[in-house]
């Protein structure tokens, strides 16, 4: 049977009809925007991002300049580090930052009978955490890529190009990051300068800027204070000082000096040592029967070498025979400072009770012990001035007898 050509005109033009149709709703589906694209939704492949926002926060990274002038891409948000080299953890801590701490080197870890590390003392659980190497600077690579930290904070004493070099190498071995920068010191305003901007630094990488501003505060407000209430002495007033068995590596005897002690510096007192430089000194026992000061400060540590140290010096060495603070019983002694490098709430504390020795009424309002618990808690969140003191036969911010 045959199809008329009407009929087959009709399904032509039904077909036809349906397709035109179809082709309609397509576009009409294509230009539709929904509402969650209306508000600007990234699908999650783009720029390989795989999860949205918080993968995003994690991934990102900033890139900032050491203290010796390398550029170091770090992620922005840290949250775990590893402390490289003397005194470098203890700036953490002032930070307020050791919970980022994932592993310590090896004078962290030793048991020791005295620890005249106030941080360590504030922090005993850093004992526990696994080795990154030996101590002052001497990294084991393997250890830190064991460990996994996200950054390598590292304090560097060397010349700026020799640091610099170092932690080049450290980071090439480890594939990461390392800010390195000086410790600074209180020896000198240039060395000040060092100590602020490493602080910053330090407090950029883990985001505890507004600390390290608040640490930098307090020491120039501290300092300020003990310089107010003797700056008006002449000098032909000041008390003459030497501070002997200065700790530095280690516990030394009579000799061991710092021609440029802050807590004298700070408390206008004239130091008889003053005028052989600015770094730690031996000096001869003649020479300082010939400067015969009218006080002598005795760092406790001395005790360490066993035999009382300078404390038994000053009793039986026939060389020092005649000394004027010997006779009228004006030694007394101050805490430890020097412990894996400076420990800058001992050298504050014995600044208010060198002065409270030297000029009792400039410093009538100080109590030394309560003060130094003060200072303590602010650096290291804990009052363990006492402890550390019991350690030394609690001989510092006393008059020793001999």
């Amino acid at each position: 049977m045959k199809i008329s050509p009407c009929i087959k005109l009709g399904k032509l033009i039904f077909i036809g009809v349906l397709i035109a149709a179809l082709v309609a709703s397509s576009g009409c589906t294509d230009n539709t925007t929904s509402s969650e694209d209306a508000k600007g939704t990234v699908p999650a492949e783009s720029e390989g991002i795989t999860t949205g926002t918080d993968e995003l926060v994690e991934s990102a990274e900033i890139t900032i300049t050491d203290g010796f002038g390398r550029e170091v891409t770090i992620p922005a948000n840290v949250e775990s580090v590893v402390c490289s080299g003397s005194g470098c953890l203890r700036y953490l801590v002032y930070l307020q930052a050791q919970d980022l701490i994932v592993g310590v080197d090896s004078i962290e870890t030793r048991e020791s009978e005295i620890e005249g590390r106030p941080y360590a003392l504030a922090n005993p659980q850093l004992k526990n955490y696994p080795l990154i190497g030996e101590f002052r600077g001497n990294d084991d690579p393997e250890k830190i890529i064991a460990i996994g930290p996200q950054v390598i904070l590292k304090t560097d004493t060397s010349d700026p190009a020799t640091a610099a070099a170092t932690a080049d190498e450290l980071q090439e071995k480890t594939g990461i990051p390392v800010v390195s920068f000086p410790s600074g010191s209180m020896r000198s305003e240039e060395d000040k300068a060092d100590m602020y901007s490493s602080l910053r630094l330090m407090g950029e990488v883990v985001g505890k800027e507004e600390r390290a501003e608040e640490v930098i505060t307090y020491f120039e407000e501290t300092m300020e204070d003990l310089e107010s209430r003797t700056a008006d002495i002449p000098e032909t007033e000041q008390k003459t000082v030497y501070v002997g068995g200065v700790s530095s590596a280690g516990a030394h005897g009579i000799i061991s000096t710092e021609p440029s002690y802050a807590p004298f510096l700070w408390v206008h007192a004239d130091n008889v040592a003053s005028g052989i430089g600015v770094d730690h000194a031996d000096i001869a026992k003649e020479k300082l029967v010939e400067w015969d000061p009218e006080y002598i400060f005795i760092d406790v540590g001395t005790i360490q070498l066993g035999d009382g140290g300078a404390i038994n010096e000053l009793k039986t060495d026939s060389a020092l025979a005649g000394l004027s603070a010997t006779e009228n019983g004006k030694i007394y002694g101050v805490v430890p400072y020097n412990y894996y490098s400076t420990n800058y709430e001992s050298v504050l504390a014995n600044a208010y009770f060198v002065g409270t020795v030297l000029y009792p009424d400039r410093f009538e309002d100080i109590d030394p012990e309560t003060k130094a618990e003060e200072i303590f808690t602010f650096f290291v969140e804990k009052p363990v001035f006492s402890e550390l003191n019991a350690q030394y036969d609690d001989l510092g911010f006393t008059q020793i007898s001999l």
